[in-house]
């Protein structure tokens, strides 16, 4: 976003964060209005299952696209007509209540998303610089968890069986354009072309942050897919579910960057291992408690403040491991990674939950969790820590993280790239 001259950082970005706020407060309500809608128009776990893989397929879809459409015909007009499809199928999602229907509307919607978010993370990096550019980031992360949640709990205002609820999402979804479209500033520069790195050549020199950004994408589609239906069956009234299911926003916007700072001084896999038994463990609290009561909802919280930093850490150790000009290319392989991940995890859990019922849904989030750390002990155990290179030697680096509407509210978080160190051992 290039302000115009004596135009202030504030002036130039409050068009941006204002049109976001507002989209994905609607983004919000409305991926929680299909959960709890499929779930009372009885629809099947195989096709509630389909209906959230469909999201992530057109996620990935989205983000493979975003940039060479931006490339094409500029920021604002992209931003402006992937706001209006996904106002559309939003819209149409509440006049046509089908599962197949909503199947290819939640493709869209994926695919609208991913693109808005590319827009905004590609425009936000293009205006900050390096004496700004964690605070513009950290300003972008609390703006999409706080108004992500808040649109979760706007739902618990609404009648989930009426039309009201889905226009109430779509209006505000299409009056995020307003934002953008009036404030003072001139369409960015072209987005440069990134460096092409292969996936094999990814998993070569990273294969513990390729396989962890791709577990972790299963377990959290699995999870944020589902927990709307695991609310709804497990009693929780439909006035609550919103509530109950934004608890996992506020853990993130709690530990997220405790978290990401903690893998900024100590060997990333150590805290990941930790970290993943930390979420593991929430989840298996939902199997003892009173779902709905204060220690489920306290559960959800520890669930998403461990398990939503666990893709800046897959991201974070992935780039310790590359040379600086390949990480934007990393990040593109690790967000197609996460999202295949993603469309595979709810059509497993809908298999789960179809033959196990509603006790599938901690116990398989919990068994996933588990397995990731699991996984990076044993890398732990065959590539034993090298020491840590020095501080001098650090670049500061300002990692976009995936946002993944929907789902998790991923940020973006100030971490540090590390020098490769020859001979390391880690893997």
């Amino acid at each position: 976003m290039t302000p115009l001259p004596g135009i202030s950082l504030a002036g130039a970005t409050w068009g941006l964060f204002a049109g976001l706020s507002v989209l994905l407060a609607g983004v919000g309500l409305y991926a929680t209005l299909i959960g709890v809608r499929a779930e009372l128009e009885s629809f099947n776990t195989a096709a509630i299952g389909v209906i959230g893989a469909s999201y992530y397929a057109g996620f990935v879809l989205g983000s493979r696209i975003a940039l060479e459409i931006v490339g094409s015909v500029g920021h604002i007009r992209v931003y402006g007509a992937l706001c209006a499809l996904l106002g559309a199928t939003t819209l149409l999602s509440g006049l046509v209540v089908h599962p197949v229907v909503w199947i290819v509307l939640r493709l869209l919607a994926g695919a609208a998303i991913a693109g808005v978010f590319v827009v905004a993370e590609s425009w936000l990096n293009q205006l900050a610089n390096n004496q700004n550019r964690a605070r513009v980031l950290a300003t972008y992360a609390m703006v999409t968890i706080i108004t992500y949640g808040i649109g979760q709990v706007v739902f618990s205002l609404l009648d989930p069986t009426t039309l009201t609820a889905f226009t109430i999402a779509g209006i505000a979804i299409m009056l995020a354009v307003l934002p953008v479209s009036l404030s003072a500033v001139a369409n960015p520069p072209a987005i440069a072309e990134i460096e092409r790195l292969p996936l094999k050549t990814l998993f070569a020199n990273a294969p513990t942050g390729v396989v962890t950004a791709f577990a972790t994408g299963a377990v959290m589609g699995a999870i944020t897919a589902f927990a709307p239906v695991f609310a709804a069956r497990s009693g929780i009234a439909a006035t609550r579910i919103g509530l109950f299911t934004a608890m996992p926003a506020l853990g993130s916007l709690l530990l997220q960057v405790p978290i990401a700072a903690l893998s900024d001084r100590h060997d990333r896999r150590r805290v990941g291992v930790v970290t993943a038994a930390a979420a593991s463990g929430a989840s298996a609290l939902l199997l003892v408690s009173d779902v709905g009561g204060l220690a489920s909802c306290l559960a959800m919280v520890l669930l998403g403040g461990t398990m939503y930093p666990l893709y800046s850490i897959a991201g974070a150790y992935t780039n310790d491991r590359l040379r600086p000009e390949l990480l934007m290319a990393a990040a593109a392989q690790l967000v197609v990674l996460f999202g295949v991940g993603a469309f595979i995890g709810p059509l497993v859990m809908a298999l789960a939950m179809g033959l196990a019922g509603t006790t599938a849904y901690p116990l398989g989030s919990a068994l996933g969790l588990g397995a990731i750390s699991l996984f990076l002990a044993v890398r732990i155990l065959q590539h034993p820590s090298a020491e840590r290179a020095n501080p001098e030697q650090d670049i500061a680096l300002d990692t976009q993280l995936l946002q993944i509407p929907a789902t998790a509210v991923a940020m973006g978080r100030r971490l540090r790239y590390r020098r490769p160190v020859r001979n390391s051992g880690q893997r």
